[in-house]
């Protein structure tokens, strides 16, 4: 193993001190060897990326060369004390013949499949001939035989055909795979924006020169082909790009023969830019020599060469050093394995760890609604009507017992006895009792859904027919748009139906029916996955290290009991870094009370009050009138901001802020937040050039806490010299699946009993029916209650660390609530700034007026105008 090191040459410029203590905690914690488990946590800032970049890819060089030297001197060995002659030392064994494959004689039922088509065809009253039915015809299956249609475990199936002529196509296929390359490092982070900006840094380091690094991304990123892309879904695009792999596209050509034409058949893939193997070995040539490139690049390289750029960049992970991937890539391991990943040996960095088990468990989630199981039921039941007297047992039989469950799932939405309760909480088992159908071999059925073809078979028939039967509840244009085509609902049918494998106790089914008095919304049912350790530790079995990275990780007591319970928390390695901001650059102030002397309560029973927010209103007047450039003001959810905003306009609240700075507002629409930031950037660059003339500052922007800008988004120097948060951004109680989870929580934190039978199970579970989300809370006893003040204070850490990007930044954070200034009584309860990160927890003030606020706010931009 490689010895610990302090100097990291890759390192672009003279590190920081506490940048040079993170790359050696980081290096030694890879070095400590196979199992390796590290939190580090590090400031926005203070160059985490750079740091994370040149220790870990130093190791891996480091440890790659300790490997090589230690192969060379066993080597060397070896053939000191080896007496047997060069011709038996040089011998290569032949490789073990491979069994031939008997022709067995094709079962009964594929022996009649030809009649059966025939017969098919036949059927005048449809009105279609045999040609045009074959097309839609399950193959025969059999789920008990050996010589059914499996394909090989881990096999990836064939993209579709190879070039335009045929010995392109034919040295396709005598293609050797190349070797994997191990250890290799994996870093993720959830955003693509977030991703780039890896590469970008990565770009700074002799590493994005040496090394081999490839960056995945999703195909809506990085699809070129422009009848694709205007699907403009990813569900959309995802589909097609499948559909064009599987459609073989013929054409004939006319070749002179001797006196004679010819005509030759030629069949290539349905997609033009996948159907060249020349030019995808070009594009890997060219990554390759170009070095690190980001998903925008990647996409550019792809159209200039004319090949796609996302089975390009898949091809090439196997000889990667590097691999730059977004979470759900990573983390799911159906991604994983469609992908070819291998995480034997290889170093794995998640990057924005600080929700990582709220991820795990979300990507894991699955969604159906009425609608879309309408739609599910129409397509069987025209398919079975129109195929069953040809279809095998095998087929007959499943496709029977997926309308059995559909039409189940239905009824469970529509026997609504009771119209104030429209949704329920059950346990998977508890789910299938209830419907009668846990006599369903559910595993046998997703095997079937997976390996017969049965969704795309179903679904061209469906869309063939283009069914408007009465009482099917259609979807509508828009959720066509949004949920994508019957292949997409089928999809999320065979979603549904593998979280229920799940064991009992690892998620719970949210049962959310209509109301007889009718509402919008589709009734749904849902999985909710509670357990993020399972789904963790098939990445920890596997790597060689796993690293977790992020601006705030605490509390890390919670994340240990949801991710890795079994160890200790001495097995874990921690580090944690202040900010590398001089005190003076940060001023955070808990704001109890407005101009008049008003105490702010933006708890939920206050915080509407016309009172509050006309005092919030005059508050934030005098701010932008001390405050220069941009002014971010983050609210607890759309509803109340728009609440405050509309009354702020009635009272002329508005028109007075928009004397001193600029109004904007985070849009709904995740589209058009690039728009607004863009608008609201412009209009601080250009006040600060003719701030005289019209006397407006800057700009004011009214965002969201869990919005786009509060998370990925960075407001660096004049973008956001100070930051408002307004209250404490508690989620809502009554959200089922919170409530869900707090339950999951609070059992898993209890310590177990030895000999107690009731251990495992919930105070919460004697029924079915959901209780009010503030009675939970007041059940809970530690574990629970702290997951639900976590959530908040995380919010508030992820909102005001927008602020300080880097070393010369100074900003203002104004935490607006009296609750701020409470101290934790007794060791049993916490005050909410405990959970702030540290470099902002030791420099808060707390103000008991707002004269003092005013007085701090207007000394601590005179002094940084005058040193920055």
């Amino acid at each position: 193993m490689p010895p610990p090191r302090r100097d990291f040459p890759a390192f672009p410029f003279a590190p920081y001190p506490i940048q040079s203590e993170f790359m050696s905690f980081l290096y030694g914690a890879l070095s400590s060897g196979p199992g390796a488990l590290a939190l580090l946590e590090s400031p926005t800032g203070t160059g985490k990326t750079l740091s994370i970049i040149c220790s870990a890819l130093q190791w891996l060089v480091d440890h790659r060369d300790a490997a090589a030297r230690g192969s060379t001197a066993a080597a060397a060995a070896a053939a000191g004390e080896d007496d047997e002659p060069d011709w038996m030392r040089d011998f290569t064994p032949l490789p073990p013949e491979k069994p031939c494959a008997k022709k067995a004689r094709p079962p009964a039922a594929a022996r009649s499949k030809a009649p059966r088509r025939a017969a098919v065809g036949s059927e005048k009253s449809e009105g279609f001939g045999e040609a045009e039915d074959e097309e839609f015809l399950l193959e025969e299956y059999d789920s008990d035989g050996e010589d059914g249609m499996r394909r090989e475990a881990g096999k990836r199936p064939h993209r579709g055909g190879g070039g335009g002529n045929s010995s392109e196509s034919e040295a396709d296929g005598e293609e050797e795979e190349e070797e994997e390359v191990t250890p290799k490092v994996f870093f993720t982070s959830r955003t693509h924006s977030q991703l780039s900006q890896f590469v970008g840094e990565l770009k700074k380091t002799e590493f994005g020169r040496r090394l081999r690094t490839v960056c995945l991304g999703s195909r809506k990123n990085l699809c070129i082909n422009k009848d694709v892309l205007k699907l403009g879904s990813a569900n959309r695009i995802n589909e097609r790009c499948l559909e064009l792999q599987k459609t073989k596209k013929s054409s004939k050509t006319k070749v002179d023969g001797e006196n004679r034409k010819v005509c030759q058949s030629k069949t290539s893939c349905g997609c033009p830019m996948i159907r060249k193997r020349g030019l995808q070995k070009e594009f890997k040539s060219e990554v390759s020599e170009q070095g690190a490139l980001d998903i925008e690049d990647l996409a550019q390289l792809g159209k200039k060469i004319g090949t796609c750029p996302y089975y390009g960049a898949r091809d090439m992970v196997r000889t990667a050093d590097l691999v730059v991937l977004p979470y759900q890539s990573l983390l799911l391991k159906s991604a994983r394995e469609s992908l070819g990943l291998n995480l034997k040996n290889s170093v794995v960095i998640i990057d924005e760890a600080h929700n990582l088990a709220d991820s795990l468990t979300s990507m894991h989630n699955s969604k159906i609604t009425s609608s879309q199981l309408n739609a599910i039921l129409s397509h069987l039941e025209a398919y079975l009507n129109r195929f069953q007297s040809v279809l095998g047992a095998g087929n007959r039989r499943y496709i029977q017992t997926l309308t059995v469950l559909t039409r189940s799932f239905l009824r469970v939405l529509t026997s609504n006895q009771d119209d104030a309760c429209t949704m329920t909480s059950m346990t998977i088992n508890q789910f299938l009792f209830s419907l009668d159908i846990d006599n369903i071999n559910i595993v046998k059925l997703c095997q079937y859904v997976k390996e017969s073809n049965i969704i795309h078979k179903v679904s061209g028939y469906a869309n063939k027919l283009n069914i408007n039967q009465d009482g099917v509840n259609h979807l509508s244009h828009q959720q066509q748009y949004d949920e994508g085509s019957s292949i997409a609902c089928f999809q999320t049918l065979t979603d549904f139906l593998r979280s229920l494998l799940n064991f009992n106790d690892n998620g719970r089914i949210i049962v959310a029916r209509k109301k007889f008095s009718g509402q919008p919304e589709d009734a749904y049912l849902k999985f909710v996955m509670l357990c993020a350790e399972k789904i963790f530790l098939e990445v920890t079995c596997d790597a060689y290290a796993v690293i977790l990275a992020g601006g705030t990780l605490q509390p890390i007591e919670e994340t240990r009991l949801r991710l890795f319970p079994n160890l200790s928390p001495s097995d874990i390695k921690f580090f944690t870094c202040n900010h590398i901001v001089p005190p003076g650059s940060i001023l955070p102030i808990a704001v109890t009370r407005g101009p008049s002397g008003m105490a702010f309560d933006f708890s939920y029973s206050s915080r509407s009050s016309h009172t509050m927010i006309e005092e919030l209103g005059r508050f934030l007047c005098n701010v932008v009138t001390i405050v220069p450039e941009g002014v971010v003001m983050f609210f607890a959810s759309y509803e109340y901001e728009r609440c405050v905003y509309d009354a702020w306009a009635a009272s002329g609240m508005i028109s007075k802020i928009s004397k001193k700075k600029h109004v904007f507002r985070e849009p709904k629409n995740s589209v058009d937040v690039e728009m607004t930031l863009n608008k609201y950037k412009e209009a601080i660059q250009s006040c600060s050039k003719c701030s005289q003339d019209t006397g407006v500052t800057g700009a004011l922007l009214l965002a969201v806490v869990g919005g786009k800008i509060s998370e990925g988004i960075n407001f660096s120097d004049g973008m956001g010299r100070c930051v408002v948060m307004v209250g404490l951004p508690y989620p809502s109680p009554s959200d089922v699946e919170l409530t869900e989870t707090i339950k999951y929580i609070e059992n898993i934190s209890k310590p177990v009993l030895i000999g107690d039978d009731n251990s495992s199970s919930s105070k919460y579970d004697d029924e079915c029916k959901l209780q009010p989300g503030f009675d939970i809370l007041r059940k809970c006893n530690k574990g629970g209650r702290e997951y639900y003040e976590n959530l908040c204070m995380k919010a508030v850490n992820q909102s005001i660390g927008r602020a300080i990007r880097h070393v010369n930044d100074y900003a203002a954070m104004l935490l607006v609530d009296s609750r701020y200034a409470h101290t934790s009584s007794n060791r049993s309860s916490s005050s909410p700034t405990d959970k702030l990160p540290q470099w902002i927890k030791t420099r808060l003030t707390c103000a008991q007026n707002y004269g003092e606020v005013h007085r701090l706010l207007h000394q601590f931009f005179k002094l940084n105008r005058q040193t920055h």
